[in-house]
């Protein structure tokens, strides 16, 4: 299932199979928030992305190494190793860290709209390295999903002023490692497959984690004595929030780009907020449907060429299959 999932021959069509694996990742991603919760009740924040990533690394390479052979799983060439090492200082080790120490010292709302920079970022850095220009209604439709998410969070100008400011410039150096590491990892174009190129990540960035938890001065013990709950958050973000998750997005980064791959951060609180309420209770008010009604109307402004060509292609199926009504016969 996994191979079939990630691998880059896929027998669905490129557009339905792309699409479905980006609202999983969305789902994926915003059901690890609720588990994240937890963990920190007991862990510190940075030994916890370390530990997250430990258990997805292990998970991962278990599985590559069981279902293929040496050859398609080992790096091989330059691109491969540079990769890798992109791959795991940008996208795992510098952005769980920053994201995880940022969160520690700002609000949920405040982290929301400065990690909501990221898919602005990365069009940036698009432009920079690979030389890829938005059109301006793409700006337009970022601009769009980016207030559809301030809305969902709708954070007060205490937000951002009462909560540290060093909080919210780490989670915004996480949006920038996410949106730099992207476009570096499609800039290298290494050869080997998504799946192996995620799960070696994964295993260099738990070491880097675990070097920066030591670094900020968390105890390595603290993994002692810790209870059910938070082995069960562990767990559960461990595997399909990471082991899973990353693999998709590292596939997507590959297939789509990096600049559509990161859209991905908008659609994550709306997730992340819809499970809170099936799992916490908490509630869903208005302003969270409003604020999905504009993420939904800045997605369809980004992709308007694909939508519009996929409208055209359905019109053209539902006019060959609708019966076509023959002229009467004259006597």
């Amino acid at each position: 299932m996994l191979r079939s999932a990630f691998t880059d021959r896929p027998s669905l069509p490129a557009r339905y199979r792309d699409s479905a694996l980006f609202v999983l990742l969305a789902v994926l991603f915003g059901g690890s928030f609720v588990a994240i919760k937890t963990g920190l009740r007991e862990l510190p924040p940075v030994l916890f992305a370390g530990l997250r990533f430990d258990l997805a690394a292990v998970t991962l390479l278990g599985y590559i190494v069981f279902t293929r052979s040496r050859s398609t799983w080992l790096p091989r060439t330059r691109g491969d190793f540079v990769g890798i090492g992109m791959a795991a200082l940008f996208l795992i080790a510098l952005n769980n860290g920053f994201l995880f120490l940022g969160q520690g010292t700002t609000t949920p709302a405040a982290a929301s709209v400065m990690y909501g920079l990221n898919p602005i970022l990365a069009p940036v850095f698009a432009w920079w390295l690979l030389g890829d220009r938005l059109s301006w209604l793409g700006v337009v439709g970022i601009g769009i999903a980016l207030s559809g998410v301030i809305i969902i969070v709708q954070p007060s100008p205490s937000t951002f002023t009462d909560a540290s400011a060093v909080g919210q410039l780490l989670v915004l150096g996480a949006a920038a490692a996410v949106a730099l590491g992207s476009v570096l990892l499609q800039r290298v174009s290494p050869q080997m497959d998504s799946t192996p190129l995620t799960a070696w990540a994964m295993a260099v960035g738990a070491v880097l984690l675990h070097i920066a938890s030591l670094l900020v001065g968390e105890p390595p013990t603290a993994v002692i004595g810790i209870g059910p709950a938070t082995i069960a958050s562990i767990v559960a973000v461990g595997i399909p929030s990471t082991a899973v998750a990353y693999a998709i997005y590292f596939g997507l980064i590959k297939r789509i780009g990096p600049v559509r791959a990161n859209l991905v951060a908008y659609v994550v609180p709306i997730f992340a907020a819809l499970m809170g309420w099936l799992l916490l209770g908490s509630s869903v008010s208005l302003w969270t449907f409003v604020g999905f009604l504009v993420v939904v109307a800045g997605f369809a402004l980004i992709e308007r060429v694909t939508i519009r060509m996929e409208l055209r292609r359905l019109y053209r199926r539902f006019e060959d299959t609708s019966p076509k009504q023959t002229p009467p016969c004259d006597d």
